[in-house]
């Protein structure tokens, strides 16, 4: 049971030629994606690269409140919107998915 007899192959040293070291075998066809159209236009690259310069000096504001922006991506949308705003290649915002409202009475008091 221990000793193997002389005629069996050591089936675990097959795969194991370059010292131990495992080969990729890759074809010359990659399976990537073609790169399509571009999505965003130079102006939108421009005017994101701003906005992230600007978060990270502390001298972006937001629109609305003026408050300090701190999170990338509200930084980043930022700069879309202002390359939508000046005519760049930007692709339309997304849509945020409508949760339906519920009412305070309603819910409430349906069991009583």
């Amino acid at each position: 049971m221990g000793e193997a007899s002389g005629d069996e192959h050591d089936w675990w040293h097959d795969d194991c030629s370059n010292d131990g070291m495992a080969t990729r075998k890759t074809s010359k066809t990659s399976t990537r994606k073609k790169a399509g159209p571009r999505r965003y236009g130079a102006k939108a690259s421009e005017k994101v690269e701003r906005a992230m310069h600007e978060m990270k000096s502390g001298t972006l504001r937001s629109g609305g409140s003026g408050k300090k922006v701190t999170n990338r991506k509200q930084a980043i949308a930022i700069g879309l919107s202002e390359a939508r705003r000046a005519g760049g290649k930007v692709p339309s915002q997304r849509k945020s998915a409508k949760r339906p409202s519920r009412s305070r009475g309603s819910s409430q008091r349906q069991g009583a």
